[in-house]
């Protein structure tokens, strides 16, 4: 039976408004980490002058050094970002899953190739939103000396353009960042979700979700973290002014590997894990009760008036 053509662009205004809402409510909240987990991944090493010790040391030097505001830098081109990248995460892994459901396929490998669609489908979107973020992320003066969100976009572009040494360079380290995430979680999460039984006690439910969501967004960071550091070290400022050393993702990591041994690839997993575990999960959460939410009220809104 086909479906009619309003009905759809009903149903994707709900599921581009729901990701939307909810990529908007995680950055406000998880901003802070992504900051820290930014900073963690493009220093080099213990030598690297600007290093943090630990993972409280980052906390207090960029609060004593830059100020409460410091957390938040670069949080305008994810504010700008990230509703258009959930609007298209949620609803393109909506029709990717749809679309496979004409295939022969498990519903397993169903999920992760529709994680890994939609992920490979944000990263295009997203990719020259976090080669400006990344830039004002790593600046390390205060918060009201940092250029805006248009100054800097501009200065890339004009120093560097648009292509792939400008605002669009570590398209394909974004792409395998979010490509992979988004297969492990999406895979993970609704499989395990469908095997572990529904609890009619509220809040056991809520615990299986969030566990659920927990362990599927670690096991997606800890899987996709190395092209998540060669993304920071190609976005971010490189080590000699004028110089490229880092150009391209795979050699990237393999210079990282060679030059700071095989942790280094994993260089701002803990911020990431408690940024990503929970965001995800949130957003997954907020993303169904919104799309059931307007579903219901578009549904009231079609019965006749009695």
């Amino acid at each position: 039976m086909s479906r009619k053509p309003g009905g759809f662009l009903q149903e994707a205004s709900h599921q581009i408004a729901a990701g939307g809402s909810a990529g908007l409510v995680e950055i406000c909240l998880m901003h802070p980490l992504d900051v820290v987990k930014t900073r963690f991944q493009i220093q080099r090493g213990k030598t690297d002058p600007t290093s943090y010790k630990s993972l409280g040391d980052s906390f207090r030097t960029i609060f004593r050094t830059e100020g409460l505001f410091g957390f938040y830098k670069g949080i305008f081109p994810p504010i700008m970002a990230e509703t258009p990248k959930r609007a298209v995460k949620f609803f393109t892994f909506e029709q990717y899953k749809k679309l496979l459901g004409h295939a022969s396929l498990s519903p397993g490998v169903t999920f992760a190739v529709a994680g890994l669609g939609s992920g490979l489908t944000e990263a295009v979107v997203v990719n020259p939103f976090e080669v400006v973020k990344v830039s004002l992320q790593a600046k390390r003066n205060a918060f009201t000396e940092q250029p805006s969100t248009f100054v800097q976009a501009r200065q890339i572009i004009t120093t560097e353009g648009l292509g792939f040494r400008g605002l669009n360079k570590g398209l394909t380290a974004t792409l395998g960042r979010h490509g992979v995430f988004n297969m492990v979680y999406f895979g993970f999460y609704f499989n395990v979700k469908n095997i572990i039984p529904v609890n009619e006690e509220p809040t056991l439910e809520f615990l299986r979700k969030f566990g659920i969501g927990l362990v599927s967004g670690t096991i997606a960071s800890i899987i996709n973290i190395p092209f998540d550091v060669a993304k920071s070290r190609i976005q971010g400022p490189q080590p000699e002014p004028g110089e490229i050393k880092y150009r391209t993702c795979f050699k990237t990591m393999a210079t990282v590997y060679k030059e700071e041994g095989f942790l280094a690839l994993y260089k701002g997993l803990v911020p990431k894990i408690m940024r990503l575990g929970p965001g995800n999960f949130a957003s997954n959460i907020f993303v169904s009760s919104l799309f059931l939410v307007s579903i219901s009220c578009f549904h009231l809104n079609l019965r006749p008036n009695k």
